[in-house]
């Protein structure tokens, strides 16, 4: 930056995700402002927390404005879990990891087989009865591998095996499943418009599905994987069946395999349109109003590294800022990506808490104050400030 520009900043804006595992959003926003008031009080900080549709996705909505609805509904072992929402006028957020995330597992115990998105689906259904008619479902970070049955189950559909009984919760029931009837969907899914929002283009099954390369997270042995992909072609069969090619063709969609092919049910299930989910959130949160009076926007997450560039929201916030001729730096926790990395994704520099204290778990435990201190050190040398 020049020292021209230095000198017009008068106008951040912080919009950050999520440091994984120590900050939401909204505490990063609150440590940079921090940070950047200790040399340079004279300079507005606005914030607008972001998310790609994973973990925070509920956190940042609600932050931009969105009104948070919270209820009980079904975790993804089949026990009962709080879980929210968020709701402007008729626009839902929906974070499926708010119901059928990782985050509902006690500490060490998976259910890769067994696990359902159901509550998921109680979460749109809840949305619906409150009047939305954009809905905005957000995955990532699920528990899940279960091509959205259970949220389709829990909107009504009818997946049943070979003696008519309904499937069992879990991806690996689905192996059993003989029929499908998506005619006794909740009938005011077909009036609202639904987007499915995610960071990963994965499809449903193969090599790069949902079981072969995210079934291991979610403690799924090769033995499993196996079951799961082929549990997930038989579903595919079946819906091909009962709704047509379009189905069969939508295994290779992207986001197709996305949060364990919740991804497959929304789009061929639900009608769901696939977008990255920074964008998406970008407009839900309203990014380019927020954007015109900023000078320089500090984005980030907690680690920049070659995901990043595959997606995920601080390109996201990059590439906007920039069409914009608005210049971008970052912040993080661990930096893994070149200058010349960083420079390609839009990012002019990036400042990480790595640089002041090396110990990963030092660094995640202190990581507001840290996060100050880099702040301090980017008005510095960003803003021109002493």
């Amino acid at each position: 930056m020049s020292d021209a520009a230095k000198r017009r900043t008068g106008h951040v804006l912080v919009a950050a995700d999520k440091f994984k595992g120590s900050l939401t959003a909204v505490e990063v926003a609150a440590h940079v402002t921090a940070g950047l008031h200790q040399v340079a009080p004279e300079v507005t900080v606005a914030s607008l927390p972001v998310a790609d549709g994973g973990d925070g996705t509920v956190d940042a909505a609600v932050a931009g404005g969105f009104e948070r609805r919270t209820l009980r509904v079904t975790g993804p072992l089949g026990e009962p879990v709080e879980a929210a929402y968020a709701l402007r006028e008729d626009t839902a957020v929906v974070e499926m990891a708010e119901a059928s995330g990782l985050r509902h597992l006690p500490p060490g115990v998976f259910a890769p087989l067994t696990a359902t998105t159901y509550g998921t689906g109680e979460l749109l259904r809840a949305a619906l009865d409150a009047g939305a008619r954009t809905l905005v479902l957000g995955v990532g970070g699920s528990a899940t591998t279960d091509g959205g049955a259970g949220m389709l189950s829990a909107l009504g559909a009818r997946l049943l095996d070979a003696e008519g009984v309904p499937v069992a919760p879990g991806g690996a029931a689905l192996a059993a499943l003989a029929t499908a009837d998506l005619s006794t969907l909740d009938p005011r899914l077909a009036a609202a418009e639904i987007v499915l929002a995610s960071d990963v283009d994965n499809p449903l099954r193969g090599p790069k599905g949902a079981a072969a390369v995210y079934g291991p997270q979610k403690g799924a042995s090769a033995e499993e994987v196996a079951l799961l992909d082929g549990a997930l072609g038989q579903y595919a069969a079946v819906l091909g069946a009962a709704l047509g090619g379009a189905a069969l063709a939508a295994v290779d969609a992207p986001g197709a395999g996305a949060a364990g092919g919740i991804g497959y049910g929304a789009l061929v299930g639900l009608g769901a349109s696939f977008r990255p989910g920074i964008d998406v959130f970008l407009d839900v949160l309203g990014f380019a109003a927020a954007l015109e009076r900023a000078d320089l926007v500090i984005t980030g997450e907690g680690s920049l590294d070659a995901q990043t560039l595959h997606g995920k929201a601080p390109v996201g916030v990059a590439a906007a800022a920039g069409a914009r001729g608005v210049p971008v730096v970052a912040v993080c926790g661990r930096l893994a990506l070149s200058p010349a990395e960083l420079a390609g994704a839009g990012i002019s520099r990036a400042y990480a808490l790595a640089e002041l204290e090396p110990d990963p778990a030092r660094s995640m435990a202190q990581a507001g104050p840290l996060l100050e201190r880099v702040a301090v050190r980017l008005a510095s040398e960003v803003l021109g400030r002493p």
